[in-house]
Parts: C-alpha cells; sequence; structure tokens
C-alpha cells in the first residue's frame, strides 16, 4: 500500500509537469497570494501539514485538527504598493467538528488620474481593493481522515467598477500509520466567473462620424467574463526524526492550476522543544519566485499560545517579499 502510494504520488508530479498551461487566464488573482509566514517559509508546501487556523487559506481540512479556539493574522506589504492582510478564527465543537470564520484583502491607496490632455494629474482620485470573506467547516470522520469545506464571497473594485462571485475550496487530510505520514488533496476557487461592471462604462459617441455636428448617442462597454484561479493540489508530509527535543518534518505538494504551469512547492520545517522553529523551501517551476526561509517562536501566556512567525521569500526579478504572522491558540 504504502508503495502504491508513492508511485501514484511521482505518476502525478510527471504528468503534472509535462502539460501546457492556459496562461494567464483568470480573474481574482489575489487568491493566489501565499497567506502565513509559515506556510511560506516552507516554500507553500503545507496542505498535508496544515493544523491550524491557516489551513483555511490552504487546506480546510487541516482546521479539523484544531482542538482549541485558534486565531491567525498575517501581514505583507507588496512591493510597496499594495498592503496585504488576513485574518482567520476557528472555534472547537468538539465532536461536531471545528467551524471558522476567514477574510482576505488586498488593497492599494489612492492615485491620481491622468490623462493625454492631463498628463499632470486631473485632481481626480482612484483606488483599488479586493475581499474574499469565508465560511468553514471541517471535521474528523475517523482518526485517519479529515475532510473540510469552505464556501467563500469575492469582492472585487477598482475605481467605481465592481464585480463579485461565490467560491468555494475543498479538501481532505489521510494520515498513514507510518513516521505521521499525511496524504492530502484540495480543491481551491471553485466557482462562478466575475465581470466588472460600474458607471464608469458608460460611454457617449458619434452615430455617423462622417458628420461631425450629428448628435452624441449612448453606450456603454461590456467585460468579459472570466473564471477563477482553479487550481487543484495533491501532497505528501512526513516527519523524518521525531522527539520531545527536536522534530524535522518535509512536504512536497504538486498543484495544477488552470491558469498557468503545473508546479512543485517542497519545504521542511525544524522544530525545537515545539517551541522554536526553522523553516525552508523551495518553488519550482514559478516565473520568478524559487527559495524561501522562515523561523518562527512559540510562547506559552497563561493559558494561551502565541506564536510569531516570519518568512523571507526570495525572487528573481522582483523585489523580495517579507511575511509576518501571528497564530494563537487559547
Amino acid at each position: 500500500m504504502k508503495k502504491n502510494i508513492l508511485v501514484s504520488i511521482l505518476f502525478f508530479t510527471a504528468a503534472a509537469l509535462s502539460q501546457n498551461a492556459n496562461l494567464g487566464t483568470s480573474a481574482a488573482k489575489f487568491l493566489q497570494i501565499p497567506i502565513s509566514a509559515r506556510a511560506s517559509g516552507m516554500g507553500g508546501a503545507y496542505i498535508a501539514t496544515a493544523d491550524d487556523a491557516t489551513s483555511l487559506f490552504w487546506n480546510p481540512a487541516g482546521s479539523a485538527k484544531i482542538e482549541s479556539d485558534a486565531a491567525h493574522f498575517s501581514y505583507l506589504n507588496l512591493y510597496s504598493q499594495f498592503d496585504f492582510n488576513a485574518a482567520a478564527i476557528s472555534h472547537y465543537m468538539g465532536d461536531a467538528g471545528v467551524i471558522s470564520g476567514s477574510f482576505i484583502s488586498l488593497s492599494m491607496g489612492k492615485t491620481e488620474i491622468t490623462t493625454e490632455e492631463q498628463p499632470n494629474g486631473t485632481g481626480r482620485y482612484y483606488d483599488a481593493q479586493d475581499l474574499a470573506l469565508g465560511l468553514t467547516y471541517a471535521v474528523r470522520l475517523s482518526n485517519e481522515f479529515n475532510i473540510g469545506i469552505t464556501a467563500k464571497y469575492i469582492h472585487q473594485r477598482i475605481w467605481n467598477e465592481t464585480a463579485e462571485g461565490i467560491a468555494f475550496d475543498i479538501g481532505t487530510q489521510y494520515r498513514v500509520d507510518f513516521n505521521n505520514l499525511i496524504i492530502a488533496m484540495c480543491m481551491t476557487n471553485f466557482g462562478s466567473d466575475l465581470r466588472f461592471d460600474g458607471e464608469d462604462l458608460n460611454i457617449n459617441y458619434l452615430r455617423n462620424q462622417n458628420y461631425p455636428i450629428s448628435r452624441l448617442a449612448p453606450g456603454r462597454l461590456q467585460t468579459s467574463d472570466d473564471p477563477l484561479p482553479l487550481n487543484f493540489q495533491i501532497g505528501a508530509a512526513m516527519d523524518f526524526y521525531n522527539d520531545e527535543m527536536f522534530t524535522l518534518r518535509g512536504e512536497i505538494d504538486a498543484s495544477h492550476p488552470n491558469d498557468n504551469n503545473e508546479r512543485l512547492n517542497a519545504g521542511i520545517e525544524a522544530s525545537f522543544y515545539k517551541r522554536i522553529f526553522l523553516r525552508v523551501g523551495e518553488r519550482i517551476n514559478y516565473d520568478d519566485e524559487n527559495l524561501t526561509f522562515g523561523a518562527g517562536v512559540t510562547i506559552p501566556l497563561m493559558n494561551s499560545n502565541i506564536r510569531f512567525d516570519f518568512s523571507y521569500a526570495n525572487f528573481i526579478l522582483l523585489p523580495d517579499l517579507y511575511r509576518y504572522s501571528i497564530e494563537i491558540e487559547f
């Protein structure tokens, strides 16, 4: 059985990397930005390791492992122009499972509008913001098998144009009695297409270009429907070494997005006394990003545990990114 599982993972990986992608054809790209410094520090190889409130953004099945109330907060500054924030909160209901809520926001400040006639500015300003609100339910169907599902509302806005839709994430985790091996599958962002609409699409045009004095007629531009960034992932994680003082755990994920090349994520997390964490990861077949590094520390406080995480992502052409996260169990 273990050999068959390993062969299946390798076959999926080889098949995925051999396909061609439909590049750059999806909307709501902010849903693909990695959330959580812990997950990012492991190169995004996280769908099998996920076991806290950050699971809501990677694999909802992982939140079934939460055995107390938990909350998560993340922040990322993108290229000094965009603020990316995420938050999640989970409530443990015993044998009934875990219910959670999540929030994602990508926003930019106001920028002055320029035109060909007024290249130095018009005195008017525009801004943009993307939002996603999610509700997750996860449960342990047995000691070995978890399942979770997320329903989320997606809203995008740029100036006076908006687009909105509904999407779903569904994931599973299966534990094998061998070095804490977990095999996971997850499908994210399955839902309706998005189309922008708003008052700025209203236009006026001449009915007959040959007669400049002809009457202007009202018109309206129509935008196209764009699919959400659907993504299917399969991954496996296991402990290479585990005792009370030191744990070394690794994971590898294969990803099949609907709008880009197939990708591999690989990561390792080293834990010292379950309090200090060091992480390293690699993102394979990405356009620009490759290596990631991270660290974390858990601080007991009364009846709670607070974990502070930091990660660094190396880019070849774009500026490197630094992520900061807080995880609270209470």
